[in-house]
């Protein structure tokens, strides 16, 4: 598969969006309680919104193994939840918010948002809606964009990295990237994904990430795969400068994932 070949249609919804974005929008719902404005950079936005009825996404399942599972972990007021009532109120009940989305509707008019995307069919869907949230979309390189953009104005802020990983060489480079970005933008919450597979492509990495970044937040969880041969066993999330209170937050979503490897636990 080629560095362009990537869509997230055919994942969008599944346990590894959820633990994700869960996540995000409760930092960012954290991050604007202060009322003082903020920039969001993304540096692999993807569509920014999906179809849950799609074929691709209805073909892999990962969706109903996903969100259709974990939405009830959620209270009505928590922000994820809020982020899927919009986006279904907004655009249908199939409908599921990417992390641009989420981030567009948890920010105030105040706030800045760069969205980089490679995918020429990616960029197309992501800015036919990105407008009306406002938001800047870049057709370019997202660690290119991200070194060009920081340190940011506003200078306080949050940048999600969440990469296809389908390139070797991403992983190599990540750290490094990191290194740099968060040399260049030092007050940045810096929240990198990553896939936890079979095969532990991810394993070295997170060794010269720590080495680097020994304070930093590194939360993973791990869930039952989806299909025969499906490479991925969790969910991973590595974080710089992460905000009070995200430890526990972040304890309770483990809890949601252990029960589901339990014997008896709802497939």
């Amino acid at each position: 598969m080629g560095m362009l070949s990537y869509q997230h249609l055919y994942h969008a919804g599944n346990l590894a969006d959820v633990h994700k974005h869960a996540t995000l929008a409760w930092v960012l719902d954290y991050l604007t309680r202060k009322d003082k404005p903020l920039t969001y950079i993304e540096t692999h936005a993807g569509r920014g919104i999906y179809d849950l009825g799609a074929e691709e996404a209805v073909k892999t399942g990962e969706a109903a193994a996903g969100i259709a599972l974990a939405e009830g972990w959620f209270a009505k007021d928590h922000p994820y939840r809020q982020r899927l009532d919009e986006t279904r109120a907004a655009h249908g009940p199939g409908a599921y918010p990417g992390s641009p989305l989420i981030a567009a509707l948890g920010l105030r008019e105040t706030d800045t948002i760069h969205l980089a995307e490679l995918h020429p069919q990616e960029v197309v869907a992501l800015r036919s809606v990105a407008g009306n949230w406002g938001a800047h979309v870049h057709q370019r390189d997202g660690f290119d964009l991200a070194l060009a953009l920081t340190p940011p104005t506003p200078r306080r802020g949050l940048m999600l990295i969440d990469p296809s990983y389908e390139v070797k060489a991403d992983y190599e480079a990540i750290p490094r990237h990191l290194a740099s970005l968060h040399r260049k933008w030092n007050v940045g919450v810096l929240i990198l994904w990553y896939p936890l597979l079979t095969g532990g492509a991810h394993v070295p990495m997170l060794a010269t990430l720590a080495e680097t970044f020994p304070d930093a937040m590194r939360h993973e969880v791990r869930f039952p795969p989806v299909r025969e041969g499906h490479r991925m066993a969790g969910s991973g999330l590595f974080i710089l400068n992460a905000p009070f209170g995200l430890e526990e937050e972040l304890a309770r979503l483990s809890a949601r994932f252990a029960a589901l490897s339990k014997p008896g636990a709802k497939p």
